[in-house]
């Protein structure tokens, strides 16, 4: 298992910085011995969770141009049909996939195509499972004509916990799906906008792997793995 990019410069200074201060503590602090075991313990407790959530696993990717996949790890927590305002303004399936602390929080194209629109919008923290935190928190709205035809919009949330958010395309990139279009640290969620008409692989509550898990059937007139 590889570290992601994006941890690797904050897992190197939170390992000098923990360092640091247990050898300072037991230069000045000696006498304090349980102390300091204590922390050293909790030092590579919170170096290992840290380590764990920019893991990077290598993930055996499912493609095919009418199945849209899941852009991350996490749960499903939202399916339904909603006004999506900023770039359709009508009716779109909406899917949403919260993911955890304790989630990989690499975010994946759902589909190939070319990117037709893309805005990063800096907002405010409030928890992801809010209901306006899709409107009103740091987010991204990426949108892809998809190979199948339908266009795709999906979008990187920040929460309560995720301060940063990046991304890795742009206005007229060709991406493939699958292949990671950003990051988020430490907590967040992913709405996926889809036509109404698209059918749905998964259920509120379902636990979904980024690449790797189907979760809707775009209408096309291509062969699916899924059949009719």
């Amino acid at each position: 298992m590889k570290i992601h990019k994006e941890g690797r410069r904050i897992l190197f200074f939170t390992a000098l910085a923990l360092l640091a201060i247990n050898l300072l503590l037991q230069r000045y602090n000696a006498a304090a011995d349980g102390f300091n075991k204590v922390f050293a313990v909790v030092s590579v407790v919170a170096f290992l969770l840290l380590l764990q959530f920019f893991r990077s696993p290598f993930r055996n990717l499912l493609t095919h141009e009418d199945l849209v996949i899941a852009p991350a790890d996490g749960k499903v927590v939202v399916i339904e049909d909603v006004h999506e305002p900023e770039y359709f303004d009508d009716v779109r399936k909406q899917i949403s996939v919260f993911m955890s602390p304790i989630n990989v929080h690499i975010t994946r194209n759902p589909v190939s195509g070319i990117v037709k629109y893309f805005k990063y919008h800096p907002g405010k923290y409030l928890v992801a499972w809010h209901p306006k935190s899709s409107t009103k928190n740091e987010r991204t709205t990426v949108v892809v004509e998809s190979e199948a035809g339908p266009q795709v919009l999906f979008r990187q949330i920040a929460g309560a916990m995720a301060r940063r958010i990046v991304w890795y395309v742009n206005e007229g990139d060709e991406v493939s799906q699958g292949e990671e279009f950003g990051f988020i640290k430490f907590g967040s969620r992913v709405d996926i906008f889809v036509p109404v008409d698209t059918e749905m692989k998964v259920q509120i509550g379902d636990k979904v792997k980024g690449g790797q898990t189907v979760i809707a059937q775009l209408k096309t007139t291509a062969p699916s793995l899924f059949g009719n």
